[in-house]
């Protein structure tokens, strides 16, 4: 089933970016891709997003377990009916994949994209993030979308 290819093509992806990370950079080290904006920093997360609940590693783990098995049967019940639905849940599916795996084997989950926000004098350096974050990211944005569209269609049989 295509969902399932595409939550298993951002699990390998995840997975083989961090290995290359682990492989090829020390922790803190930062590689500038754009000058003042965009770099490769080589992180470790304990906890969840902007670092929090750090240390809770078997609550990550229990919550995810049950995450992944409820996003596979809601993949298979809609598969073939609600198509924006079904690529939301199969990105949610290959991040959280993509973390728990982190989680599990290595207690910590790496990180490695860093984004700095710079606009005239305010600046903010964004969280460092991955690959199954970004996928988690835009699964739920798509979810939302799907949810905004479906409530239009309700709307407009009622009237």
């Amino acid at each position: 089933m295509i969902y399932f290819l595409i939550a298993l093509g951002v699990l390998v992806f995840d997975q083989i970016t961090k290995w290359l990370v682990v492989r090829y950079m020390d922790i803190g080290q930062s590689i500038p891709i754009i000058e003042g904006v965009f770099y490769l920093t080589s992180h470790r997360n304990a906890g969840a997003a902007f670092g929090i609940l750090q240390n809770q590693r078997l609550f990550f783990i229990i919550i995810t377990t049950i995450v992944v098995n409820g996003v596979i049967y809601y993949i298979v019940k809609v598969k073939d009916q609600k198509k924006l639905l079904s690529l939301s849940l199969a990105l949610i599916l290959g991040g959280a994949l993509g973390n728990f795996i982190d989680r599990l084997f290595m207690g910590e989950v790496v990180d490695f994209l860093d984004v700095k926000i710079v606009i005239g004098s305010f600046f903010y350096d964004y969280p460092i993030f991955n690959i199954a974050d970004s996928a988690l990211v835009i699964g739920v944005g798509l979810m939302l979308v799907n949810t905004l569209r479906e409530g239009r269609k309700e709307k407009s049989k009622d009237r």
